[in-house]
């Protein structure tokens, strides 16, 4: 006799699963948003106008993301966890100590989007895992705009 399991019930281990991993993915998302701000904050010196600008941008976008991120674990029927130190904790990101120079806040900033990167792939392949396209598309595209950020990052301290 063949055994079934009820929607409800693979619904809810699937979900932890991915929620975690998305979970870890808003974490670093805010930690780098307050990273970058730091650095749009306290950047010094001859390159000043392009990466206060640059890092703008930055945070600006991951402020959005980490909404839609978010929403996304609502969706899914989970509460989005919260709180600065929280947060902080769960993505394990260094914290920047001003004043620091260009390429050193450039260079943590790299370190820090792939860290993001490389827990944003292992979310994406979950939802893969579990046939969650919409989880998967919003991770490619988190995936694809810090790689792009990495790109331009490590261009700079060329």
């Amino acid at each position: 006799m063949k055994t079934t399991i009820s929607p409800a019930a693979t619904k809810s281990k699937t979900d932890t699963r991915l929620v975690e991993a998305l979970q870890l993915v808003l974490a670093d998302s805010y930690a780098l948003t307050a990273l970058s701000h730091d650095a749009h904050w306290n950047v010094e010196g001859p390159g000043f106008f392009a990466l206060h600008k640059a890092f703008q941008e930055h945070y600006e976008h991951l402020f959005e993301a980490v909404d839609e991120i978010a929403e996304r674990i609502r969706a899914l029927g989970h509460y989005a966890q919260g709180g600065l130190l929280r947060l902080g904790r769960q993505a394990g990101l260094e914290e920047f100590t001003a004043p620091m120079a260009q390429k050193d806040y450039v260079a943590a900033l790299i370190v820090a989007h792939e860290k993001t990167v490389d827990d944003a792939v292992r979310a994406r392949d979950l939802a893969g895992e579990f046939n969650d396209l919409e989880s998967q598309d919003l991770m490619i595209g988190r995936i694809t705009e810090h790689q792009k950020v990495i790109w331009m990052l490590k261009s700079f301290l060329k």
